[in-house]
């Protein structure tokens, strides 16, 4: 089914309109248009697989041509922007490149001037709105009759409901990361520029949409369609996330909603994988780690070629040494990786939070700690680098080689394949472990800070059984033990900033972390409009419908 969705979402999607509220580039001359675009009933697979597949898509071209104005291709993708602004500007990741957006991201330094990393994610997010809206528009069943496709409405009413639940993803990004957006549905495809609807009322409406699709005999359940399409699962795991940060969002929290959605969630058989480290090995999606996976990109090196995705967490994270070295110690020949872009680091204060045996700086084999007898969701390597975090120069802290080239069978990617510098790691967007923590963690906030439900501890305890640290699994588990166990199994996977603003750690002084706020011990406090993005500037300049976030 991969390669086959995947294929589909090659094909040229009808845009009518522009979105002409954002920088956006012209679409392709060849593009079809909605006569002939739906000519065939098979045509709306086609289209709805578009829709899934423009986290991954940067143009209807190549992989080297954006369809937005951001200069650079693989740093237009929604996966991988979407995973820098959310992880570096937190704890979790550093970068040393000097690329135009990096400094301001890591450094807590942004402006509504451009950035490259806030204008694709808002673009990327406002544009798959747009195309949602439209295949709404393309889909009703008087378009349908109009072309002689009746047989097949009731097929296309799911291919409705699972389009909507792309357009309510892209909303819940929208709502987390840059709180205000543009609110534009079908009625905006041709018509009136949209207009701002505030946060609380963006958090209502998409409540709203998620919950009519979680009741809709139209929305799948879960396995009536095959991965990477959405089911109700999908829909629950988008509620359970939103519910966990209403109080963020709204001002009222909603513990018990997001563990009434969570357990929904987990009550509809999904499994956890044994492996943890073959969630992130280039076969995920064959290996039976994407029966964890409850929304995912998918990613595959002959299908979706993107210098985003899971290609640059793959070719980012080691030098030439580390690469050979990691792949020597773990009994291959030649390198783990494909590439040495050799930019990503962890500084030491996020490894800290993993259990690791033996840490030893300055050692000249291994991994610099005890990877064996460590928690298994460690992958990380300090061979040649100095224990202070230094952005300036490429051998300090640690790297990170979570998404690796890996194959389940111990093989690696060889040079020898086709498109072998390409990654075809699926990302996982929501997966079982998250909602395990947010079952957790809500009853934790429902119960004085402490998790109670015997389910929840039952929860956590697969997780450490898995990572192989249960031993050392408080019998206590607190708030704060909770945060520290979502950096361990969430890591880089897009959560962590969102985390930080719910706890009250993202603006807190009494929560430092190397180079917060471009200070090295990152003892400061930072301003609380950072908690949100800035809308970008070629929209508020196109659109006198919208205003700036407050502080930019």
């Amino acid at each position: 089914m991969k390669n086959s969705f995947l294929v589909a979402s090659a094909f040229i999607f009808l845009l009518t309109s522009c979105i002409n509220d954002l920088d956006t580039l012209p679409l392709n001359e060849t593009d079809a248009t909605s006569e002939t675009a739906y000519a065939e009933p098979s045509s709306y697979l086609n289209g709805l697989s578009y829709l899934y597949g423009y986290w991954a898509l940067v143009s209807q071209n190549d992989m080297g041509s954006p369809d937005i104005a951001v200069a650079d291709a693989g740093q237009s993708e929604l996966t991988r922007m979407y995973m820098v602004l959310n992880e570096l500007s937190t704890d979790s990741f550093k970068i040393i490149w000097g690329d135009n957006y990096i400094v301001p991201i890591q450094y807590h330094r942004w402006t509504s001037a451009d950035n490259e990393a806030i204008i694709a994610v808002y673009t990327r997010c406002m544009k798959g709105i747009t195309l949602v809206n439209e295949y709404l528009i393309q889909t009703t069943d008087e378009k349908l009759n109009d072309r002689g496709h009746s047989d097949d409405i009731a097929t296309i009413h799911q291919y409705r409901a699972e389009a909507r639940f792309n357009r309510a993803l892209y909303y819940y990004l929208l709502l987390d990361l840059f709180g205000n957006p543009p609110f534009a549905l079908e009625e905006n495809i041709g018509g009136e520029l949209p207009k701002q609807i505030g946060r609380e009322a963006l958090y209502s409406w998409i409540e709203g949409e998620l919950l009519d699709l979680a009741n809709s005999e139209d929305m799948p359940a879960k396995g009536e369609v095959p991965y990477p399409r959405a089911s109700k699962g999908s829909v629950w795991a988008v509620l359970a996330r939103m519910y966990l940060n209403a109080e963020v969002y709204t001002g009222t929290p909603q513990w018990q909603k997001a563990k009434d959605a969570a357990a929904n969630v987990i009550g509809m058989g999904y499994q956890l994988h044994p492996n943890y480290q073959e969630l992130f090995m280039q076969d995920n999606t064959t290996n039976g780690a994407t029966e964890e996976f409850i929304v995912g990109v998918v990613y595959d090196k002959d299908n979706t070629q993107s210098w985003g995705g899971t290609t640059h967490l793959v070719s980012a994270t080691l030098s030439a040494d580390a690469n050979t070295a990691i792949a020597q110690n773990l009994g291959l020949s030649g390198m783990l990786n494909p590439e040495n872009w050799n930019g990503y680091h962890v500084a030491d204060d996020y490894v800290q939070r993993f259990r690791l045996n033996g840490v030893q700086w300055g050692a000249t084999s291994g991994f610099g700690y005890d990877k064996d007898n460590s928690d298994k969701r460690a992958f990380f390597y300090n061979i040649g680098s100095t224990k202070e975090f230094d952005n300036t120069t490429t051998d300090t802290g640690w790297r990170c080689w979570k998404f690796t080239g890996l194959y389940s069978d111990g093989h690696t990617v060889s040079d020898a394949e086709p498109n072998y510098l390409f990654s075809s790691i699926d990302f996982p967007v929501f997966r079982l472990a998250e909602m395990y923590l947010i079952f957790a963690e809500a009853d934790a906030r429902l119960n004085g800070g402490v998790v109670t439900d015997p389910a929840a501890v039952d929860y956590i305890g697969q997780l450490r059984q898995r990572a192989g640290v249960a031993s050392t699994t408080p019998s206590a588990i607190d708030l704060d033990w909770l945060l520290d166990e979502r950096a361990r199994e969430l890591m880089w996977e897009g959560h962590r900033r969102t985390d930080l603003i719910r706890y009250g750690y993202f603006t807190s002084m009494q929560f430092p972390w190397t180079l917060k706020g471009g200070v090295m011990n990152g003892k400061v406090s930072l301003p609380e409009h950072r908690k949100v993005y800035p809308i970008i500037l070629s929209d508020l300049n196109a659109n006198p419908n919208l205003v700036q976030n407050p502080g930019y």
